[in-house]
């Protein structure tokens, strides 16, 4: 068998994409940073950027997700440390289409960020302007402009945001993937918004009362209660240790 010749091989490049996902005003929103050079000059994107020699994926998409957002959040490959933001991480898919970069072959390694309401973003790298935009707005810009069109977001970014939702609406289904959009204290209230917002549905209170005080580790009272929400005070939560929902919160079909 003759030597390995990495010559005999076209080289690519490998980048990591974040779908930052949060809930601000009610709305599911994510991160866009607006391009500060070509491709895509002046054109809204995904934040993310290339994987360095030494790193490893998970290690680029933690790095690239402090440094747009100042979120620490551990890599998916090394064992979980004690969390100390509520920021979850998980790899989403790989986005590896020839044309998708006209700079060279690039693939790009996405991966899904959930965290509750974030500050003001500050841009980074080769972006000259950040913001937390409504998902549903930037996702009906691309459907208006043609599901291949940049002039919603750079590259293949909408269809990689689009894919990056849907992972978080059916997750919140059958995990309490849900309260990593809450504060460490939250009330029944409050998480109910995080699915009306991530599904896109109004729910009624006190069948979602029932449904999450009544799932098994989904859920720990307190014993506070608080009144940022408005008239009497409301009980505080946090997260139980159930990973999976057993009864699972089905979506309302629409």
């Amino acid at each position: 068998m003759p030597p390995y010749d990495p010559s005999a091989f076209p080289p690519f490049a490998v980048t990591v994409d974040l779908v930052v996902l949060t809930v601000r005003s009610h709305a599911l929103c994510t991160l866009v940073v607006r391009r500060g050079e070509a491709p895509f000059r002046e054109c809204w994107a995904l934040p993310g950027g290339f994987v360095r020699a030494e790193e490893d994926l998970g290690a680029a998409a933690a790095r690239e997700l402090a440094e747009e957002t100042g979120l620490r959040a551990h890599d998916p490959s090394a064992p979980p440390p004690v969390p100390d933001n509520g920021a979850h991480l998980e790899q989403l898919a790989t986005y590896g289409a020839p044309d998708r970069d006209p700079r060279m072959r690039v693939v790009s390694v996405a991966h899904l960020a959930l965290a509750p309401d974030l500050p003001a973003p500050r841009p980074g790298g080769d972006a000259d302007s950040a913001r937390w935009a409504p998902v549903e707005e930037l996702l009906g810009q691309a459907r208006a402009a043609g599901a291949d069109s940049p002039h919603a977001l750079a590259f293949d970014h909408a269809r990689i945001l689009s894919d990056g939702v849907e992972r978080a609406r059916s997750k919140i289904e059958y995990s309490s993937l849900a309260t990593a959009f809450c504060p460490p204290e939250f009330t029944v209230g409050e998480l109910r918004r995080v699915y009306e917002a991530v599904w896109g549905v109004s729910l009624d209170p006190r069948n979602f009362h029932r449904k999450v005080t009544g799932t098994p580790g989904f859920l720990v009272p307190t014993g506070g209660t608080t009144t940022r929400q408005g008239g009497r005070p409301a009980q505080l939560f946090r997260a139980g240790g159930a990973t999976l929902l057993n009864p699972p919160m089905l979506r309302p079909e629409v």
